[in-house]
């Protein structure tokens, strides 16, 4: 597939039949509400694709989180192509580099929505910098990635859609930091957000668990009733999509099944931010459903037997 980063939103938007009738009962805003302004435009591969159906695969277990990781990972600020030469809108549609390689500037899409239909903007990116990155009970060490000659880079937000990357000194790599698949910056929400990177987070849903923004009675019922010892814990969890549903993402599909079960299911994003040349919001798949396999050889047997896709 290519993202075409000077296609415009088409004029007519289209959308899965298990959303229109969403949207039909008034359990879901009209496509052209949920589509940003400015998404993202993907030409398929061969051809448009159809609606429906659920992508059947199997997993191993709790610790097999990179199974689906690379699915739902188009989550990342800035991505290469697939020849890995080009860099390629993603989160953000454009960026720029100034003073030298000292600033990076991202502009996000306007109108762009989490998964529970909350604004994406450039508070989300402060909240991880100032109350995830910069709190030293969740990130106990800066990483080497938001540094330059041991000298640290901070983060601003412009305004809605606008963030701003700033170091002392030339960083050229700093984009190829953040177009990394699995760098702690680059790696978007679905690869390394549970572990604290990713440099943004959802923060409307994510402060009711941290203390600068709950009272500590309040926040320590909240540990008590989840079974957690510390609100460390419970932020983690809170942070992790696979095994937390209620986690507003990015994705094109997000957890309704946690991967502690057996079944990890994923459903359609229904404010997903790409769309199809032909303006059919993606993704094509309804669901995609994993079942769990004790070992490698049942596995492979249902394999055989024709049970995944």
């Amino acid at each position: 597939p290519e993202v075409l980063p000077d296609a415009k939103r088409p004029d007519k938007l289209a959308e899965a039949p298990m959303l229109a009738e969403l949207v039909k009962a008034g359990k879901l805003p009209a496509v052209e509400q949920r589509v940003p302004l400015e998404p993202m435009i993907v030409k398929p591969l061969t051809e448009i694709g159809k609606y429906g159906g659920t992508w059947r695969r199997g997993f191993t277990g709790p610790a097999d989180g990179e199974n689906a990781n690379r699915i739902v990972s188009t989550d990342k600020i800035v991505f290469w192509d697939y020849t890995g030469t080009k860099m390629r809108p993603c989160l953000a549609k454009s960026w720029e580099m100034t003073d030298g390689g000292k600033t990076f500037t991202f502009s996000l899409r306007k109108g762009h929505k989490w998964s529970d239909g909350s604004p994406f903007t450039a508070d989300d990116f402060v909240f991880w910098f100032q109350d995830i990155y910069q709190n030293k009970d969740l990130t106990p060490g800066p990483t080497a990635e938001f540094a330059v000659n041991g000298k640290p880079g901070t983060m601003e937000k412009v305004d809605e859609t606008t963030v701003r990357f700033t170091f002392p000194e030339p960083y050229p790599l700093f984009l190829e930091v953040l177009g990394g698949g699995n760098t702690q910056l680059g790696a978007g929400q679905a690869t390394r957000g549970d572990i604290m990177g990713g440099v943004y987070a959802p923060g409307a849903y994510l402060k009711k668990f941290h203390p600068k923004y709950t009272p500590q009675a309040e926040l320590d019922k909240l540990v008590a009733e989840a079974k957690f010892d510390n609100w460390v814990n419970l932020f983690k969890f809170k942070l992790n999509w696979r095994l937390n549903t209620e986690l507003p993402t990015l994705g094109p599909w997000r957890t309704i099944s946690p991967i502690n079960t057996p079944a990890w299911v994923l459903e359609r994003n229904p404010f997903y931010y790409g769309v199809d040349p032909s303006g059919n919001q993606l993704p094509y798949f309804d669901k995609i459903q994993l079942t769990l396999a004790e070992n490698l050889e049942v596995l492979n047997l249902r394999a055989i037997a024709g049970e995944y896709d």
